[in-house]
């Protein structure tokens, strides 16, 4: 046996949230450089993402990369803020959740505080590493109005 035999269901969970936070970051990292090949390595290859923008649904990573270069193509600088940042993880498959606001200064210069959206992560462990299989970006709506509400703040 080895020590790591001896460890509890809970402290492996722990562990993995570290895993799973740094990941995250690794995502912030990446888009505040504006680096599409570093965030093809945080996505599965097979990855949904229910994102903000048609259509209902981005499937494969490349769908998902197009998406953050669009961003980048609007976007002189990019800053990615997280808050309340939580994880239930469970073995292989890990979700959360998170108040995520996209930020910067526009190509033409004008500087935008963005908005705060609503984002839940699916991951899997797949080789030993956490990958995002699934994300879902989402604002409230009105409903009398049919419109999203963009303004709110966490």
């Amino acid at each position: 046996m080895t020590p790591n035999d001896f460890r509890s269901r809970a402290d492996r969970a722990a562990e993995d949230e570290i895993q799973i936070r740094r990941h995250i970051d690794k995502v912030v990292d990446a888009l505040r450089a504006k680096d599409l090949e570093a965030l093809r390595q945080l996505y599965t290859t097979d990855v949904v993402s229910f994102d903000v923008e048609p259509p209902l649904q981005h499937v494969g990573v490349a769908a998902k990369l197009e998406n953050w270069a669009k961003v980048f193509r609007i976007f002189e600088t990019v800053n990615y803020e997280v808050r309340d940042l939580r994880f239930t993880v469970g073995g292989e498959v890990a979700f959360g959740h998170a108040f995520v606001r996209l930020s910067g200064t526009l190509k033409q210069g004008v500087a935008t505080n963005g908005m705060w959206v609503r984002v839940t992560y699916g991951l899997c462990r797949i080789d030993g590493a956490w990958l995002i299989a699934h994300d879902q970006v989402s604002v409230p709506f009105d409903v009398d109005s049919g419109r999203g509400v963009v303004d709110l703040e966490p």
